[in-house]
């Protein structure tokens, strides 16, 4: 599409990047599956064949009947947005957008032939200007990483495992499938509010969008700086029973806490990957047929090293340890978990972090959507 065929224009001046490839903003995790993914032969392929399955079809016409859908007549500042963000990104071809009645902040982008993008009336009338603007460019982004596709198959997998449920072994192997998707999933999150910060170009907006959707409206109750402090507290504190309780609330869920998301995009926000993109250097669609499926996974495996290696959790720093020749792993073990001043200590007192972790709740979807592919309709985003 032609620059000519954006017809609006950002309110303020914004940076574009002109053939931007989604491996610029992809978390490495995601990048690496995607590229594995688009190598592997007949893949495209198989997935079209399931199309048949899966009710896309039924979703696009439920959609064009009982939502509104964005043009110059009707939501015309989301249209605006929608095309501001599609310039930015020099996403082709506009996908089509839809406002859906529902009052739990939502929004999602699915299709296996063509991305649509939902937008619910609550998440509408939460967001100011710049927010809304940031969460339309990360619905973009997973479009442009072709992230639909996947995430339809998540949807239609997750809802066939509660059909299957009473066949054991069936009901076993899907959700083992969708356990690995939701990691998937779960980091293509953190590329697409990536996507989102390089549409919108404001952070701060970025961060207000993810503390509303935790804390609702009230920002004049609420300050960016304590929310991100709340993410640093949530990933160093306690002690080993609590890093298990956070890997056992994470799993079900389709998208990292809301805390989390906003601390990993300021993280990024600060790299100087993200400041060559803003300067106009940044890998081109031409170049990803040639990318190497090894270098990707390498580079994968390295961002998990380095996260283990920097974290702040206590499950983190004894994996750390342990691969850097830790010496007595039952001495570690013991005093991690009864928080024990020094191991082999005479008396073994209990010492610090020995309380007993509060209550675990699964509470809600941090993200630009409330409940999971299971609870509702749509895999949000």
């Amino acid at each position: 599409m032609t620059d000519a065929s954006h017809e609006s224009v950002p309110s303020r001046h914004r940076k574009r990047f002109p053939d931007i490839s989604s491996r610029a903003y992809e978390h490495p995790a995601d990048r690496s599956a995607l590229v594995a993914l688009r190598k592997l032969s007949g893949f495209d392929t198989v997935f079209k064949a399931l199309s048949g399955l899966l009710p896309e079809r039924s979703l696009r016409l439920l959609f064009l009947s009982d939502s509104v859908r964005v043009s110059d007549a009707q939501f015309a500042h989301l249209n605006d947005m929608l095309r501001d963000a599609c310039y930015i990104l020099d996403l082709k071809k506009v996908p089509p957008m839809y406002v859906n009645q529902d009052p739990q902040p939502n929004a999602m982008c699915i299709g296996l032939d063509e991305p649509i993008i939902v937008v619910t009336t609550g998440l509408v009338e939460l967001l100011d200007e710049e927010e809304m603007r940031a969460v339309v460019g990360h619905e973009v982004g997973h479009a442009l990483s072709g992230h639909a596709v996947y995430r339809t198959i998540l949807l239609f997998l997750t809802n066939l495992a509660l059909k299957v449920a009473w066949i054991p072994l069936g009901n076993v192997a899907i959700m083992a499938i969708v356990t690995a998707l939701r990691e998937w999933f779960r980091k293509s999150e953190l590329s697409a509010d990536r996507a989102g910060l390089l549409v919108g170009q404001d952070l701060r907006a970025s961060m207000r969008g993810l503390m509303k959707i935790a804390g609702g409206n009230h920002l004049h109750e609420m300050n960016v700086d304590a929310f991100l402090a709340q993410a640093d507290e949530y990933e160093k504190g306690g002690d080993l029973r609590d890093s298990v309780l956070k890997i056992l609330n994470v799993l079900p869920r389709t998208h990292p806490f809301t805390t989390v998301r906003a601390a990993e995009l300021k993280k990024w926000s600060e790299t100087r990957d993200y400041q060559r993109i803003m300067d106009g250097h940044y890998p081109k669609r031409d170049e990803d047929k040639d990318t190497s499926v090894t270098d990707s996974f390498r580079e994968s495996a390295s961002h998990y090293a380095d996260t283990v290696r920097t974290s702040k959790d206590p499950l983190m720093k004894l994996v750390g340890d342990i691969a850097g020749g830790a010496g007595d792993l039952g001495g570690k073990l013991r005093d991690k978990f009864t928080g024990a001043a020094g191991g082999g200590a005479a008396g073994g007192g209990a010492g610090k972090g020995g309380a007993p972790a509060s209550d675990a709740t699964d509470g809600s979807e941090g993200t630009w959507r409330r409940p999971d592919p299971e609870e509702g309709s749509g895999s949000g985003s």
